[in-house]
């Protein structure tokens, strides 16, 4: 196992969030958004700038974290083109643009030498159904095609806010899909995020599938606005078993990206007014992570 980190959850300063990494002796990166400017959109100087500050700092590109399918899936559009999630600066798109997104995002894996591009399953806008799971599966037939042409493998991550959230939904896509090109991004924060036990049961469910894994960690919370939530935290320092995932991970042989998804922003720390900023968050982790595989 390697350790990576998506940029952005540093700091939109793409040099920087690189040097940052290369203080915790790590050289791989994972790119979301660079410079306010999401993967999707970068333009052709900002490839070449990115790909200038990886070759001076002898640092690799493991997967491109695009927005392809973050939208509303075809046949239950009713809003479509708006977003319902989070969208890392990406702009929302429609079902029928998803195609130019994945076409760029192709270029953009040839250009930075990765043949992962993470991608999605639609907003949940509605409960989960046998007939939803089945538009999932034909929706990837050509996508799946298509990387299979130009040598890529498309990575689908579990996230909370789009039908596909735990590891037993993700597990369950893959193996209806059961396509050499498709794997998975485990993710167990989101897993935690859709109500699910992240390890053991999430972990057990997409274990066949995963090449991919993003790490963040929460501590579960509450208000009366937001209910029980989770609350981002120092990896390690919440519900999440770390320590029985890697133990597991091992055990398993997995030898891919750790990929650090920090999301955890402290309330004090070194921005505007005394505020913590990303950096702030990600650092303690990245230091956490250290410990937690030594």
């Amino acid at each position: 196992m390697q350790l990576a980190a998506i940029t952005d959850e540093i700091s939109q300063d793409f040099e920087h969030s690189l040097d940052v990494l290369l203080e915790y002796d790590i050289r791989h990166a994972e790119l979301r958004g660079l410079w306010g400017t999401n993967i999707a959109d970068l333009s052709a100087e900002q490839v070449v700038r990115a790909k200038r500050a990886l070759r001076d700092r002898g640092m690799s590109v493991v997967c491109l974290s695009t927005p392809f399918y973050k939208c509303d899936l075809a046949l239950n559009a009713e809003n479509e083109g708006e977003k319902a999630g989070r969208m890392h600066l990406a702009q929302p798109k429609t079902f029928a643009q998803q195609r130019d997104i994945l076409r760029r995002c192709a270029d953009l894996a040839d250009a930075f030498d990765t043949s992962f591009i993470r991608v999605f399953t639609f907003w949940r806008k509605a409960v989960l159904t046998p007939e939803i799971e089945t538009q999932i599966v034909e929706a990837f037939q050509e996508p799946l095609e298509f990387a299979k042409e130009r040598g890529l493998t498309l990575l689908l991550e579990n996230e909370h806010a789009c039908y596909i959230g735990t590891g037993a939904e993700a597990a369950r896509i893959a193996q209806a899909i059961n396509h050499p090109n498709l794997k998975l991004v485990w993710d167990p924060g989101n897993a935690l995020c859709a109500d699910e036990l992240p390890f053991p049961d999430g972990y057990n469910a997409v274990k066949p599938y995963t090449a991919h894994i993003h790490i963040k960690d929460a501590n579960w919370a509450e208000s009366e606005e937001k209910g029980r939530y989770p609350k981002w935290c120092v990896v390690g320092e919440g519900v999440i078993d770390y320590t029985g995932q890697f133990a597991a991970l091992r055990a398993d042989g997995y030898n891919g990206y750790l990929s650090l998804e920090t999301h955890y922003v402290p309330e004090t720390g070194s921005g505007e007014n005394g505020k913590g900023t990303p950096e702030d968050g990600s650092r303690p982790c990245l230091a956490a992570l250290r410990k937690l595989l030594a």
